[in-house]
């Protein structure tokens, strides 16, 4: 097996305490992350006025039916504004496989902000609730490692239980093919 990395490859292989660690570097997202972000931090300005002004007023007293709906709204727009500029600015997390002889530690680490799944909807909430996942696949759950070809280019996946978990998604398809062929080689799979 050729343990060289593809020309011109992010990915890279460490050794911790005499276990290989393969990094894989998540996409930066772009600059255009940065014009959205200084929009959301100028309209957060706008929202806190908004939410002092209309929070004191509900507070003193005069607050009516509407200014409690508008209040509740708002909240919950300037949380999701909020969120999303924690993840414009938030410096991602690289993926992480640690290769031991009877298993495979996956760490999904954080992608950053990605401004190219803004029109799709799906994506874009799927993204903000984004959790960091530390997953542990056996030797027999490796024996389900596919590289899947799809219209869209190659998956990598592995099943674990009913759940079909998905890997090395910031690789271009020839790093991913080349982890497919590295893990196979190093889990003795196919």
């Amino acid at each position: 097996m050729n343990k060289n990395l593809p020309q011109n490859s992010n990915i890279s292989i460490e050794t911790v305490e005499g276990v290989e660690k393969i990094i894989i570097p998540h996409a930066k997202g772009g600059i255009f992350k940065y014009f959205i972000g200084a929009f959301l931090t100028f309209w957060m300005f706008g929202w806190a006025t908004g939410f002092v002004t209309v929070g004191s007023e509900i507070l003193s007293g005069n607050g009516n039916a509407f200014l409690f709906f508008w209040f509740a709204g708002w909240s919950v727009g300037g949380f999701f504004a909020g969120m999303t500029l924690f993840k414009i600015f938030r410096k991602p997390i690289p993926e992480t496989l640690l290769l031991n002889r009877l298993n495979l530690l996956l760490d999904t680490g954080m992608a950053s902000f990605n401004p190219s799944i803004m029109g799709s909807q799906k994506e874009l909430w799927k993204t903000l609730f984004l959790k960091r996942k530390q997953i542990e696949f056996t030797l027999k759950e490796l024996e389900t490692l596919t590289l899947r070809e799809t219209d869209f280019g190659n998956r990598l996946t592995i099943d674990k239980g009913s759940e079909r978990i998905e890997f090395a998604t910031s690789a271009t398809e020839i790093e991913r093919e080349w982890l497919f062929e590295y893990l196979q080689y190093n889990y003795r799979i196919g």
